[in-house]
């Protein structure tokens, strides 16, 4: 019987772990190593904060306070009383209700204007670039420039739209004295200044849609319009709300089509406020009458709007899009 040494086991002595590095000495090493995009970034965040964050937050505190634009730091503090004296404002109300038309009967044909241009260059024509670059131009013209050439054209004694509707038998219209005449006008401007724009972020949607979609549909029997109706609308759902949204947020700051649409850049908006928007009525507000403190609240009213506006919107395309799952 043989007796089996038993063979001692070796136990593998573990390593201590290391002691963990202090939290401010990880945050020394992280900054250490980052230093260089910090440096890169601060630039942005300086200008932001000095050019976009302070004037956001003061505009926000002088609206709080009865003031001046000769005295701004020495003004009275009264809560929420210019809140409630600008809902409470007659002329508050009829810019609201100018701006919201103007933004209707802008934005609605404008977004579709758009749509269909964009539609039509995206099939493979001759001379596509040149037609983009066309359509841009508007945008990038001057607004004063474009608006005083608009101003000139709605003339109401040597306009060449009235001399046009005096050709085919029609009376001649005084564009700026009539309310639906003067928001029309301006309508037409911001139209013609936007739709070119919208209509390459339109193109550039178009473009990214998969081919297979279309190939697709055109075995199953599908015409052009009902591809476009079924194959392109569906698509560009994302991008026609993010353009809705833009073009909401431009309509409801609309400020220099109609200042200069009188032709001499002093108007507040009409003779009776047939035009005035919110935005000029901030401008009289604080540049006319020197009520600093009533052009912050207005800004700020403004800027909840907006924000109630893209909320809805927001809420709508995400109610839209579980719907759809």
């Amino acid at each position: 019987m043989t007796i089996a040494s038993e063979t001692p086991r070796t136990a593998a002595v573990a390593a201590p772990p290391p002691e963990p590095a202090a939290p401010a000495r990880r945050r020394r090493r992280r900054l250490s190593q980052n230093r260089w995009g910090y440096a890169y970034v601060a630039p942005f965040f300086l200008v932001f904060g000095a050019f976009s964050l302070y004037p956001f937050v003061y505009t926000a505190w002088v609206s709080l306070h009865r003031t001046s634009l000769s005295d701004i730091g020495g003004g009275e503090f009264v809560g929420l009383e210019n809140y409630r004296n600008l809902l409470q404002s007659e002329f508050f109300w009829n810019a609201a209700r100018n701006t919201l038309t103007i933004g209707i009967i802008s934005t609605v044909p404008q977004l579709c204007m758009a749509l269909g241009l964009a539609h039509l260059l995206n099939y493979k024509l001759r001379g596509r670039t040149f037609f983009r670059t066309v359509m841009l131009m508007p945008y990038a013209t001057s607004i004063a420039a474009a608006t005083l050439v608009f101003a000139q054209l709605f003339g109401r004694d040597y306009g060449l739209i009235n001399t046009a509707l005096e050709a085919v038998g029609l009376d001649r219209i005084d564009w700026e004295s009539g309310t639906w005449s003067s928001q029309i006008a301006i309508a037409v401007i911001v139209t013609w200044r936007w739709t070119g724009y919208n209509a390459l972020i339109y193109l550039a949607a178009m473009q990214s849609i998969p081919n297979e979609l279309y190939e697709a549909a055109e075995m199953d029997g599908a015409s052009r319009w009902k591809q476009f109706l079924h194959v392109t609308i569906p698509s560009l759902r994302p991008t026609i709300l993010f353009t809705i949204i833009v073009s909401t947020i431009g309509a409801v700051q609309l400020f220099g089509e109609p200042l200069l649409f009188a032709g001499d850049g002093m108007t507040s908006g009409g003779s009776r406020g047939q035009y005035q928007t919110l935005g000029l009525l901030m401008y009289q507000q604080g540049w006319r009458n020197f009520h600093i403190g009533q052009a912050a609240t207005t800004a700020w009213t403004m800027f909840m709007i907006i924000l109630v506006i893209v909320g809805i919107y927001a809420l709508v395309g995400r109610l839209r899009a579980r719907a759809e799952r």
